[in-house]
């Protein structure tokens, strides 16, 4: 009896062992289970955000950008398929904890800024640990290019674009943004302006997670950065490698940066992240719409509170967000 004892706790400890090394040396089982809970929440929000959404919006969705898989967008137009002249373009890049979401997550949002108006276009990108940092970058750039192209076939303006974001695709966007206005940061990202900084008309960032170097690594959210950290970057050190500290948007931002509507929640753990930026743009010079909510106060607004249209703070920011927009037309 006690050898078969004996041989059960090897074996425990061996599979202990083994999902241990699993989940600390391989970016995968982390980044599945990751998947399965923002799909979870997507759908959820998707099915929240159906009510909201008008009737007689145009689609055109699955267009490639790119050879590869998962570069495709979907645009989605007013009634009608017209947008008033001077409106910009809004390309969103959707969160997701860089290996996680999809570009379905955004679109009930999009229909909804479709219906006041406006061009939107939802872009896929490559998640981690498939891509490395900084593919989902090139991926949003490579989509910016196919949209000066072919914008005016479908039906959008291409020299009013403004770059957009929630959660990890604001980190995305900001960084793409951060690239096209600033010649020495596109350098050292290895990028190819794919539009000119004129056509760049502005950013909306919302719940970002500008500054992997600033983040608190202790705690259960601390070990999912981690988990996040080396699914994107190869390591779940911070300190541990120079891209890292190049992915920290807020230290290589200049005055080129255009406009930007930056907005998180009281409750979301990445808050502290958004006013930093809009700080470190502030400083430049660069004009910067917030809305922010003081930590005191209650509710406790979570992570992405902006697609939750049945509570009053969604709403606010629905509304501020369209006079953001509707400001960029001259």
């Amino acid at each position: 009896m006690r050898r078969r004892a004996k041989r059960i706790l090897l074996l425990c400890l061996g599979l202990a062992f083994i999902g241990y090394a699993a989940f600390v040396l391989s970016p995968w089982p982390s980044a599945l289970l990751t998947r399965l809970a923002f799909g979870y929440g997507a759908s959820k929000t998707t099915a929240a955000l159906a009510n909201h959404v008008p009737f007689g919006i145009r689609e055109q969705r699955d267009i490639r950008y790119g050879s590869a898989e998962d570069e495709r967008l979907d645009i989605y137009l007013p009634p009608g398929g017209r947008v008033e002249a001077g409106r910009p373009t809004i390309v969103w890049v959707h969160g997701g904890a860089f290996v996680a979401g999809s570009r379905q997550d955004v679109a009930p949002y999009l229909r909804i800024l479709a219906g006041r108006g406006f061009a939107t276009v939802a872009i896929g990108y490559t998640r981690a640990p498939t891509a490395r940092y900084p593919t989902p970058v090139l991926q949003a750039n490579a989509a910016l290019g196919f949209l000066q192209r072919e914008g005016q076939r479908l039906g959008l303006d291409p020299t009013r674009i403004v770059l957009a974001g929630d959660s990890a695709g604001a980190h995305i966007a900001s960084q793409l943004a951060a690239g096209l206005t600033g010649t020495d940061y596109a350098g050292r990202l290895g990028l190819k302006p794919a539009i000119a900084p004129a056509s760049l008309r502005g950013t909306v960032l919302f719940c970002g997670a500008f500054d992997p170097t600033a983040f608190e690594l202790t705690g259960p959210f601390g070990g999912f950065i981690r988990s996040v950290l080396l699914a994107y970057f190869g390591t779940s050190n911070p300190f541990d490698s120079e891209r890292i500290t190049e992915a920290a948007v807020p230290r290589y931002v200049t005055e080129a940066f255009p406009p930007s509507f930056i907005s998180v929640g009281n409750g979301d753990p990445l808050a502290p992240q958004s006013v930093v930026m809009a700080q470190a743009l502030r400083d430049r010079g660069v004009r910067v719409d917030t809305l922010f909510f003081p930590p005191e106060t209650e509710p406790k607004l979570p992570h992405e509170y902006q697609f939750d249209l049945g509570r009053p703070e969604g709403k606010q920011a629905l509304e501020r967000l369209t006079a953001f927009l509707n400001g960029l037309k001259n």
